[in-house]
């Protein structure tokens, strides 16, 4: 199982717009040096919507290069086309990835049991581990509770990202697994409650500016610690609310920009942060010693 601090992994480019391999690689050698325990690639962090397949797989197969077996690597591969998710994720098992993060299919909003069909489909034509994610501010679904306890126990599938942001529901969700497969956090302003409360880790959009912070506070949130939560967490809570005072990952390739580790590149139709929403994220990087 893996657990712990996993970075939803920005996707550097250049000023064009074309891909910076050598940023990208050195962001991974970043996160090996500073204890993130895995890395997402090519999630909603890493403009998958604005890659095309053929870039979506090659920055997986570079992320899998560079991390080199000494840090997990976890490849997004959802869709809104279970057809296109089943591809995405085998040719992902192809390039040798730890597991697979899926997203529920988005826009076209399915039933719960269209997406119960919709994973079990997946699962049944792909032996990678594979992780649901819930983010129904952005998907336009929601995958209630009874729906993934429906899925859990199933071959391959192991995890749930859960980015609502409900602790209860949360909570409640890690109580009737039972263990039967892990959750996870994907909101980084309940993250440490929510592993106090039983999730095995934090998919994290702040671990890109501030990795050691998060993986320390997701140590100590895994063993009970929660004086360690607090002392870990409590720099970081600006940045957790100011890495979305623009639409995600706007303000978090701007920070990193501003930090010196990738250029200004971003694909339309996300545009670069703006001149007033700057200050707000500059002050953020300062109070958490970034910056």
């Amino acid at each position: 199982m893996i657990r712990g601090s996993m970075v939803a992994l920005v996707t550097p480019m250049q000023a064009d717009g074309g891909l910076d391999e050598d940023a990208l690689r050195q962001l991974v050698a970043w996160h090996v040096q500073e204890g993130t325990d895995a890395i997402v690639a090519v999630g909603t962090t890493g403009e998958s919507a604005t890659l095309n397949v053929e870039e979506h797989l090659h920055v997986i197969d570079l992320v899998i290069k560079a991390a080199a077996g000494q840090i997990k690597v976890i490849a997004g591969t959802g869709a809104n086309s279970t057809r296109e998710a089943i591809e995405l994720t085998e040719a992902a098992f192809r390039l040798n990835v730890d597991a697979c993060l899926l997203v529920t299919p988005y826009y076209n909003k399915p039933t719960q049991e269209g997406l119960v069909r919709h994973y079990r489909a997946i699962a049944e034509r792909v032996p990678v581990a594979q992780i649901l994610y819930n983010v129904p501010g952005r998907t336009g679904v929601d995958m209630i509770n009874e729906t993934v306890l429906r899925l859990a126990g199933m071959p391959h599938i192991v995890g749930i990202k859960d980015a609502t942001g409900n602790i209860r529901r949360g909570a409640e969700l890690i109580h009737a697994l039972a263990g039967r497969m892990a959750v996870y956090s994907g909101d980084d302003a309940t993250a440490g409650e929510l592993m106090l409360q039983g999730a095995q880790g934090n998919i994290s959009v702040t671990a890109n500016v501030a990795p050691h912070a998060m993986a320390e506070l997701c140590k100590a949130a895994m063993i009970g610690d929660v004086k360690g939560v607090e002392r870990w967490d409590s720099p970081l809570r600006a940045l957790h609310r100011d890495l979305f005072v623009e639409s995600n990952p706007i303000p978090v390739k701007w920070a990193l920009h501003a930090m010196g580790r990738i250029d200004e590149g971003i694909r339309l139709p996300l545009t670069w942060l703006s001149e007033s929403a700057q200050s707000v994220v500059a002050l953020a990087l300062q109070q958490a010693g970034l910056l």
